[in-house]
C-alpha cells in the first residue's frame, strides 16, 4: 500500500470539506475586519456571530457563553488561571486527576508555584476516577474542579456529568478539558453541570489555531487579554474569522455524525486484531471509551522504534499525546493506570477516523505485527 494510512487522529485531523467551504470566502472576498463599521467589516463580524451561535447550539450552550481562542490549550489557562484569580479569596485549592492534558498539568503547575494547593486524583487501571476519592478531596477551600471528559492517549470517557452534580453542590466550579470529546460523543453543558469547557478545532476538522471556551453565563471571569475588547471584552485581538467560521461549520458536521456507530465498529474491528499479537494489552477503559481510539502496549518493544518503522510502511500512530512527543519519558498516563515503566515504554495510540477503511486496519495489522515480531528478536528482554 503506496498510500499515507493516517491513523493518528486524535493527534490532528484532515480539515473537513465542511469546514474548508465555510472558510474559503474570508481567506480572500470577506476579508474584512470585524471591528470595521463599513460593509464587508460588518460581514465579518456577522459571521463570527452566526459561529458563536452554532457552536453554543452543538453543545447545548447560548451564544454569549461561546468564547473563540487560538486553540485548547489557551482555552484552558484563561479557564484555570482566570477562575484562580476570581476566587483565590475564597479559597486556594484545586482538584484535578494525575492523567490531564499538559495544558491542564502544567498551568495547575504554574497555580501551584503561586501558592495554591493542587489535589491529584488518582484513577484504576482503566482509567477512570473514583467519584468516593473525589467527595472526600474536597475541602472547605476548594473553588475549582478540573477534570477531563476524556483522556486523549487512552480514550477514556470520565464521568463528568456525575461530577459536576457534586461540584454543584458543593459550591464548586467545574472546568472540564472536552477537546478529545467534542464532535466525538454527545457533549451538553448543562447535562454535565459545568462551568467552563475547552474545546480545539483541530481535533474535529477545522484548521489549526481555533478553539473556544464555554464560560457559563454569570461567571465573571476576569480579562484574559487586554486591548481593543474583542469577545465581549475579555479576550481582546482581531478575530480568526476564517478559522472561527470553518470551526462552526466542522463541529456541526461532526455533531450532526453522532453517535458514531459505525466508526466505533472500526475500533472494535482493530482492537480485536491487535490483541492476537502476544502479549498485548489494551489500556483504557474496555467499554466506555471514545469510538475513534484504540491504545495498546506490547511488551518488550519500545515504542518510538515501533513508530519509526511503521513510518516506512506509510503508517502514522503515536505512542501517547503529540504534545509530549519529544519526551523519552514513559506517558503519564500510563504510569498514572498502574503499568511499570518498562511496559509503558511499549506503547502505540491509534486513532481513527470516518474514513478509515477495513483494508487500512489490515494493512496496519499486518505491519504492526510484523514490527513487534522484529523488534522483539532484537530485545535483550523478550524470552518469546
Amino acid at each position: 500500500m503506496d498510500k499515507i494510512i493516517y491513523f493518528d487522529n486524535a493527534a490532528t485531523t484532515r480539515v473537513s470539506k465542511a469546514a474548508l467551504e465555510a472558510m474559503l470566502p474570508f481567506l480572500n472576498e470577506e476579508y474584512g475586519n470585524p471591528s470595521s463599521i463599513y460593509a464587508v467589516g460588518r460581514q465579518a463580524k456577522k459571521a463570527v456571530e452566526e459561529a458563536r451561535r452554532r457552536v453554543a447550539t452543538a453543545i447545548g450552550a447560548m451564544p454569549e457563553e461561546i468564547f473563540f481562542t487560538g486553540c485548547g490549550t489557551e482555552s484552558n489557562n484563561w479557564a484555570l488561571k482566570s477562575a484562580a484569580a476570581l476566587l483565590e479569596k475564597k479559597g486556594k485549592h484545586i482538584i484535578s486527576t494525575a492523567i490531564e492534558h499538559p495544558a491542564v498539568l502544567e498551568t495547575l503547575k504554574f497555580l501551584g508555584g503561586i501558592g495554591f494547593e493542587i489535589t491529584y486524583l488518582g484513577v484504576d487501571s482503566n482509567g477512570q476516577i473514583s467519584l468516593d476519592e473525589l467527595s472526600k478531596a474536597i475541602r472547605e477551600d476548594t473553588i475549582v474542579i478540573s477534570i477531563m471528559t476524556a483522556n486523549n492517549e487512552i480514550g477514556t470517557i470520565l464521568p463528568i456529568a456525575q461530577v459536576g452534580e457534586i461540584a454543584k453542590e458543593k459550591g464548586i466550579l467545574l472546568h472540564t478539558d472536552a477537546v478529545q470529546a467534542v464532535g466525538s460523543i454527545p457533549i451538553d453543558v448543562v447535562q454535565m453541570n459545568v462551568d467552563m469547557l475547552t474545546l480545539s478545532g483541530h481535533k474535529l476538522g477545522a484548521p489549526k489555531g481555533v478553539g473556544a471556551l464555554y464560560i457559563k453565563k454569570g461567571l465573571k471571569l476576569p480579562i484574559y487579554i487586554h486591548g481593543g475588547g474583542q469577545e465581549n471584552g475579555k479576550r481582546s485581538g482581531t478575530e480568526n474569522v476564517a478559522a472561527i467560521v470553518a470551526l462552526a461549520a466542522a463541529l456541526e458536521h461532526r455533531v450532526s455524525r453522532l453517535p458514531l456507530v459505525e466508526l466505533e465498529k472500526k475500533r472494535n474491528r482493530l482492537i480485536r486484531e491487535v490483541l492476537k499479537i502476544p502479549r498485548s494489552s489494551l489500556t483504557g477503559d474496555p467499554k466506555n471509551r471514545l469510538p475513534s481510539i484504540a491504545s495498546f502496549v506490547f511488551e518488550a518493544v519500545e515504542g518510538e522504534a515501533m513508530l519509526l518503522m511503521l513510518d516506512q510502511y506509510g503508517i502514522c500512530g503515536s505512542s501517547g499525546s503529540a504534545c509530549s512527543s519529544g519526551s523519552l519519558d514513559p506517558s503519564h498516563v500510563l504510569l498514572a493506570i498502574g503499568l511499570p515503566h518498562e511496559i509503558a515504554h511499549g506503547s502505540l495510540r491509534l486513532s481513527l477516523s470516518e474514513d478509515s477503511t477495513d483494508e487500512e486496519i489490515d494493512f496496519v495489522v499486518e505491519k504492526l505485527t510484523q514490527v513487534v515480531e522484529k523488534l522483539r528478536k532484537m530485545s535483550p528482554v523478550w524470552e518469546g
